[in-house]
């Protein structure tokens, strides 16, 4: 009769709470009570006929390794004991637990899991879950049932260590025994309505979240236990929903996933559990599970399956894998230094101020909305919807809707923002300030700029123009500097972060090629002559007295025009007085003393150009 009952289509019936001795049947929901009672007489009458028929089932409990009987196809299981069932049911001397249940029950206080941004309230495992744990939690002998004498004789006395022995930690695994009702759903914001979920996915009669919501453990048919198909995280987004999910690169890419994910991730009990399912071939069929792992995960309160942030990007993202590679990047010379922070992005952080000043991918790339969208002045990329910012007034965005409010996140009012590379005359290390069009003079980030004699512009550029941050922030080897490498600030040779030579002190002779990123958009032939549609002076100073562009000029902004913020280390003021006094259209007065880079000391006494 036992045998009979584990059947390839689960009963699924609700756990009963809470216990009292006697229980038995009689505390079983009446549906499923008559159901079970249904099959034991029809077992009496036909005998074990059928029995047959569900050992033909290669899906059914017999030929998966919740067989613990000596007929099991798993390593572990009895040595004597032929009876299949009886390791968790019987139709007598139940316990009283469960329906029928038959196991003993561990008696251990588990750590639960727990996260900032969790809106449920996870306490000690119930129900379904409790009596799942009686095997894998690793305390209770597997032989050990209501129904028989002592306990039977097993391969194995507990359950092995591995991934399937989740111990008495299940910090690092999906919640468990939580209510999951309307006032959660409100609550997280990213939770479907109970009442829509689809009919596999079950709670228990008191609505909370079971294992059995997700695992069927009499049938194996989409491995795991799992109770559907969970291609395209089709069982994940029957409880998980995100409004951005289905147009990004992560849910819709046809690439192939990297075997580095197909390989165990973190450890558990000194074993590592399953890597991603070698029947996921693509990025877009495997979903969720390229990055989180609902059990034994590396980073715990983000279920990630490696425990170093970047860990769980760069499978994908190096040049093995079918994403972006940026890995090489994260190794120049100037780069956001992803490699040496191990600092996880927390979703409910001060953006602006985090416990630790850290640079992860998550802190830049929303991987749950990213995807290959071209942006726009108007319109971030694709590569950065959904992403928390700072505005140009300096309120956090959640929702980020210019390039520029991501780069004020950490370089703006952060308290560790770090010192200014070049010393100024005007020293201001907040970009976020820099960019305010109410400035005397800037590069047009946030507003066309005040210069409307722009004579060194390349077309299409006019004084009319604006920019972003990743206009001379970016790779020095992507697409925007004639390379075949990726797109963004990931790394660069040229400090910092520049995408384009930039020298930054004076002495070197003429080479346009050190000013690189400024003749990108200024035409050097315009800006190397003595043509009176431009400075005329231009010349003199980056040849003749071998000054860099960034001597005289601020390249974020100014309080002085034309950008006009020296560079402290080569000039110094005269009689006390350094300024730069605008004299008319391409005419200017400066009041300084410039130790150039010939050696020599250039005064400059109210010198009109």
């Amino acid at each position: 009769m036992n045998q009979f009952l584990c059947s390839n289509q689960s009963l699924q019936p609700p756990v009963a709470a809470p216990r009292r001795s006697g229980y038995g049947l009689r505390m079983v929901p009446r549906v499923v009570r008559f159901r079970l009672m249904t099959l034991m007489v029809v077992a009496a009458a036909v005998g074990f006929a059928n029995f047959d028929a569900v050992g033909q089932n290669p899906n059914s409990i017999i030929h998966s390794k919740h067989n613990l009987s000596i007929s099991s196809p798993g390593s572990v299981h009895a040595t004597i004991e032929s009876d299949v069932c009886i390791f968790c049911h019987t139709p007598h001397t139940a316990t009283g637990d469960g329906p029928l249940w038959n196991h003993g029950l561990s008696a251990a206080t588990y750590t639960p899991y727990s996260s900032a941004t969790l809106k449920a309230v996870v306490g000690q495992p119930t129900g379904a879950s409790r009596l799942c744990l009686s095997c894998h939690d690793g305390t209770v002998a597997l032989g050990m049932v209501n129904s028989r004498v002592g306990v039977m004789p097993m391969t194995a006395s507990t359950m092995p260590a591995g991934a399937n022995n989740f111990g008495t930690d299940l910090s690092a695994d999906h919640p468990i025994s939580f209510t999951y009702d309307a006032a959660l759903v409100t609550a997280d914001g990213n939770l479907r309505d109970p009442n829509t979920l689809v009919q596999e996915v079950r709670l228990d009669q008191t609505g909370q979240l079971q294992c059995t919501s997700c695992h069927d453990p009499h049938n194996n048919q989409y491995g795991k236990f799992l109770v559907l198909d969970n291609t395209a995280s089709a069982l994940c987004l029957s409880c998980h929903t995100m409004s951005a999910w289905a147009a990004s690169s992560h849910a819709a890419s046809t690439k192939p996933l990297p075997a580095d994910l197909l390989s165990p991730a973190a450890p558990r009990n000194g074993v590592a559990p399953e890597g991603v399912s070698a029947k996921f071939s693509t990025v877009a069929s495997a979903g969720c599970a390229g990055c989180h792992v609902p059990h034994a995960a590396g980073t715990r309160q983000e279920l990630m399956r490696f425990s170093t942030p970047e860990r769980n990007c760069l499978p994908c993202h190096n040049a093995a894998g079918p994403g972006q590679n940026v890995a090489a990047d994260f190794n120049k010379l100037s780069a956001h230094p992803i490699l040496v922070d191990e600092q996880s992005h927390r979703a409910q952080e001060d953006p602006i101020n985090p416990p630790t000043r850290h640079v992860t991918c998550a802190d830049c790339h929303n991987p749950h909305a990213s995807s290959s969208a071209i942006g726009s002045q108007a319109r971030v990329s694709g590569a950065l919807t959904a992403t928390v910012g700072v505005s140009l007034g300096g309120s956090v965005v959640r929702s980020i809707t210019r390039e520029s409010e991501l780069c004020y996140r950490c370089h703006g009012d952060s308290e560790r923002r770090g010192p200014a590379r070049v010393p100024r005359q005007q020293v201001e290390t907040n970009t976020r300030r820099e960019f305010m069009p109410g400035n005397t003079s800037f590069h047009p980030v946030e507003g066309v700029g005040k210069n409307l004699n722009a004579p060194s512009l390349i077309l299409p550029l006019t004084a009319s123009s604006q920019m972003t941050c990743s206009d001379c922030h970016n790779n020095d080897q992507g697409p925007a500097n004639g390379g075949t490498g990726t797109k963004g600030p990931h790394g660069s040779a040229f400090v910092p972060l520049l995408e384009r030579r930039l020298l930054l002190t004076d002495g070197t002779p003429y080479n346009p090629a050190n000013f690189a990123l400024c003749y990108k958009c200024h035409s050097s032939s315009v800006v190397d002559s003595e043509l009176a549609t431009s400075w005329s002076g231009h010349r003199k100073h980056i040849e003749d007295y071998r000054a860099a562009c960034t001597t005289c000029h601020d390249s974020h902004a100014a309080t002085q025009p034309h950008l006009i913020n020296f560079n402290t280390t080569y000039v110094q003021p005269l009689n006390g007085t350094l300024r730069y006094d605008s004299a008319g259209l391409n005419h200017g007065v400066c009041t300084l003393t410039c130790h150039d880079g010939t050696g020599q000391n250039q005064p400059h006494n109210a010198r009109r150009y």
